[in-house]
């Protein structure tokens, strides 16, 4: 049995490594390890090219997110995680998305213009340069949603995570926003508190 190597299998399959090797992770595809490498058998890759999955019938079609968690700044990193997409994108790039804001928002406005074209249909794949570009929590939800439509999410670095100043910048954010609830749900509590003592006051003055 000829095993080839993830870069020879793709190219037989017309798709970027990237995808094959989420393929694999996602069990679209077997594949055995030769030391610390995949490998994928001929006959199964032959298999796939005739069209078993649809994915691979379709023309490549990607949108790149980029993000970074400062409102301002950090343009140069943004401008690196672009050209770096770009440099390893094949097919068609529909779209360049990027965000600024912690990784731990959920309403960021790039991600949700991804989630839109995601759902429309005018994409094949998001490419990202890391995992936690994408969201810091909760990526594994979001390869499900993306998988729904046939969309495949591309890891650049599939093991790498963001700078140290990015996961501090993330921290202070998740401190923030539960302190700002904490002190809202104090706060509401605090207005019942008082207009409670209010009625009773206008209740023994009334019967005064």
């Amino acid at each position: 049995m000829e095993l080839l190597r993830i870069s020879k299998a793709a190219k037989r399959l017309g798709i970027h490594p990237m995808t094959l090797r989420q393929w694999a992770i996602d069990g679209k595809i077997p594949f055995s390890w030769v030391g610390r490498e995949r490998r994928f058998s001929l006959v199964d890759v032959e298999n796939m090219k005739r069209g078993s999955d649809s994915a691979t019938s379709r023309p490549r079609r990607g949108v790149l997110y980029v993000r970074v968690s400062g409102s301002s700044g950090q343009e140069s990193s943004l401008d690196a995680q672009e050209e770096e997409l770009l440099a390893t994108s094949t097919g068609e790039v529909v779209k360049i998305v990027k965000d600024r804001g912690s990784g731990l928002r959920e309403n960021r406005p790039g991600l949700n213009r991804v989630l839109a074209m995601v759902s429309a249909g005018s994409v094949t794949v998001v490419r990202v340069t890391h995992e936690d570009r994408l969201a810091r929590f909760g990526v594994g939800w979001l390869k499900r949603l993306f998988s729904v439509y046939g969309v495949t999410l591309e890891v650049l670095h599939p093991k790498k995570s963001g700078g140290r100043d990015e996961l501090l910048e993330d921290f202070a954010s998740l401190v923030t926003t539960f302190a700002g609830r904490l002190y809202a749900m104090r706060s509401a509590q605090a207005r019942k508190r008082l207009l409670a003592e209010s009625g009773q006051c206008t209740g023994e003055d009334r019967a005064a």
